[in-house]
């Protein structure tokens, strides 16, 4: 049983889905950072400074909080800004992953391009010669 579970456990299938893993854990990371750090500041700047993290509907009269936080302790609320923000970040990761897909893509094309194959070179005027003479000889015989 031992034996098995080791042949199953170093299978490279198993070990590239677990590279694919951390390295999905880290890019998760690396675009989260990029995307609130980068991107959604600019994206305030262009609105006029508006913090889409604390945009929210009180679905209650109980609510009279300003921020999302507080207002969240007070009652119900329906948080938008939040889903703004994370639509935002689905596109921004969607896209970055097409562009390296698409990269991927055509370094493989261009790696597995395959060469082409040249013309074959004009016979020589030797073989050019013997050739005639081969035909000459069939003619007569």
């Amino acid at each position: 049983m031992f034996k098995e579970f080791k042949e199953f456990a170093l299978k490279g299938n198993l070990i590239d889905m677990a590279v694919a893993f951390v390295m999905g854990a880290a890019f998760t990371k690396l675009s989260g950072s990029f995307i609130e750090d980068l991107i959604m500041p600019l994206i305030g700047r262009l609105t006029g400074g508006v913090d889409f993290s604390n945009k929210f509907i009180a679905l209650s009269e109980a609510v009279t909080a300003t921020s999302l936080e507080a207002a969240k302790q007070q009652g119900a609320v329906i948080s938008y800004g939040n889903f703004i923000t994370i639509s935002i970040n689905f596109v921004i990761v969607a896209f970055v992953m097409f562009l390296v897909v698409k990269a991927i893509n055509r370094a493989k094309t261009l790696a597995i391009k395959p060469a082409v194959a040249a013309a074959p070179p004009a016979p020589s005027a030797e073989e050019t010669l013997l050739t005639e003479i081969r035909d000459l000889l069939k003619q007569k015989g």
